[in-house]
């Protein structure tokens, strides 16, 4: 009697690290298509980076709300890397901020002009007004993809 007692630990020790197994391979294959977007040159650790990802021009990068996807990420040691899994193959752009108060949205002046950092695929130069979708855009074959982007403060 005793000795079936251990069997059947055993057999659920067996059927849970064979789970853990498979749990673990699927990971990799669900983000095989991934765009990740690595920020840098944030100015402080306070707060998270929101990211989303557009798939055309209308709303970008304003209306975060009516993006394809969107993600918030840690900042740790001045950097942060937002993932979009699972993106199909297209034209993206991505824009990032700083939301320093945790308040989910990009702080601005009586101008218009951000009071938290910004940022966008492509990294164009800050000018007057947000960039164009244009100057963010990348091509998405489908696999998994890194995307480089700087904060700046205006």
């Amino acid at each position: 009697m005793e000795a079936t007692r251990m069997k059947i630990p055993c057999a659920g020790l067996t059927s849970i690290l064979l789970f853990a197994v498979v749990a673990r391979t699927a990971s990799p294959q669900e983000s095989e298509n991934a765009i990740r977007a690595h920020i840098q040159g944030l100015h402080s650790d306070r707060g998270q980076v929101v990211c989303a990802l557009f798939a055309s021009a209308g709303d970008f990068p304003k209306r975060i709300e009516r993006a394809f996807a969107r993600v918030t990420a840690q900042i740790m040691s001045g950097r942060a890397t937002c993932e979009f899994p699972r993106a199909p193959a297209g034209v993206y752009a991505v824009s990032v901020f700083h939301d320093e108060n945790l308040n989910g949205r990009l702080d601005t002046n009586w101008l218009g002009i951000p009071r938290e950092g910004v940022g966008a695929s492509n990294n164009p130069k800050p000018r007057m007004g947000p960039p164009k979708f244009a100057a963010a855009e990348f091509q998405h074959s489908g696999a998994s993809m890194d995307v480089e982007i700087i904060i700046h403060y205006l």
